[in-house]
């Protein structure tokens, strides 16, 4: 897995191994081993030894970090180009943006209840700006319910998603807590778990799936 990979480029990296070394001993590509111990500063004995052909290791340094800056200032060019492109969204565009997200992360199976579940938080303000201004919800109907992790912080968390979509922790289904065993030794990638809303309304649910019929139809 890439994380066990970027951990153990990044062991290899403080014990003074080059780019290289790193990227033949673990058998995945130079750019990742470099981006993985960007900011990792090598010991004066360590450069030392590392030096070869005349090349000292600082000014290799020099030239990988030039090329990662490069790279991503490219890379935010290209974003802020495209963000140009977009200057407004109309009601309508939310429409449409709210019933395509509960088309690819929404719930269909549950007959009378709309609901969706994730762990992007700006997934979760969209979908809610989807029910309050276009399905014209009423607050009290919202419901929260957090999957999480034994070792993250259940108040945290539910105060996080509580801010986030808006719905008071009193609407909160009781947190479920996962134990994990597996993820004792790995870097915390859902510090506050995957949050879930949802309405129970079953003629809100069939309308939402009349939409994304007649989405589907139009575009299909």
């Amino acid at each position: 897995m890439k994380l066990d990979e970027k951990f153990k480029a990044r062991v290899l990296r403080r014990q003074g191994k080059s780019i290289n070394e790193v990227k033949n001993i673990l058998n995945v590509s130079k750019a990742s081993v470099s981006l993985w111990v960007r900011d990792i500063v090598l010991t004066t004995k360590q450069k030392k030894l590392l030096s070869k052909n005349g090349r000292s290791v600082e000014s290799i340094e020099k030239r990988r970090l030039s090329r990662i800056s490069n790279t991503q200032s490219k890379t935010n060019i290209a974003i802020e180009i495209a963000k140009k492109e977009i200057t407004n969204i109309s009601k309508n565009d939310l429409k449409i943006i709210g019933i395509s997200l509960y088309l690819g992360e929404g719930g269909k199976t549950k007959r009378g209840i709309a609901r969706l579940t994730n762990s992007d938080p700006a997934i979760i303000k969209i979908i809610m700006r989807f029910f309050r201004e276009i399905c014209r919800v009423e607050e009290s109907k919202f419901r929260g319910h957090i999957h999480t992790f034994s070792k993250n912080n259940k108040k945290e968390s539910e105060k996080y998603w509580s801010k986030i979509s808006g719905i008071p922790i009193s609407q909160f289904y009781k947190t479920y807590i996962k134990q994990s065993i597996a993820s004792k030794n790995k870097r915390n990638t859902l510090q506050y778990g995957t949050f879930d809303v949802s309405v129970n309304d079953t003629q809100l649910f069939l309308k939402i799936l009349g939409w994304m019929n007649k989405l589907k139809e139009l575009i299909i």
